[in-house]
């Protein structure tokens, strides 16, 4: 027979996510900010300007996506499935 009881187990949490490009520091506490920071991870491939193989990190904050890149974004509007068929019945 197995008998249970419970433990508390101690794992690490983000506690604020400061911006790379403002400084502004963003804690779970301001949801919504929280939810729009965004993160960019990835690896420099060969001839990278970054460097080949190179890890390259980025924690911004929305204001500051926006100022980056908001100038070149698309607002797209998804469109269901169904609505893509064609006006004569075919895929």
């Amino acid at each position: 027979m197995l008998r249970f009881g419970t433990r508390t187990v101690e794992e690490p949490m983000p506690l604020a996510c400061i911006c790379d490009r403002c400084g502004k520091s963003i804690t779970p506490d301001d949801f919504i900010e929280w939810e729009e920071k965004q993160l960019i991870r990835f690896t420099g491939g060969y001839g990278s300007v970054f460097g080949d193989e190179a890890q390259v990190e980025c924690d911004l904050c929305q204001s500051c996506v926006e100022a980056l890149i908001g100038a070149f974004c698309r607002r797209v509007t998804h469109v269901a499935p169904e609505d893509t068929r064609r006006a004569d019945g075919r895929s």
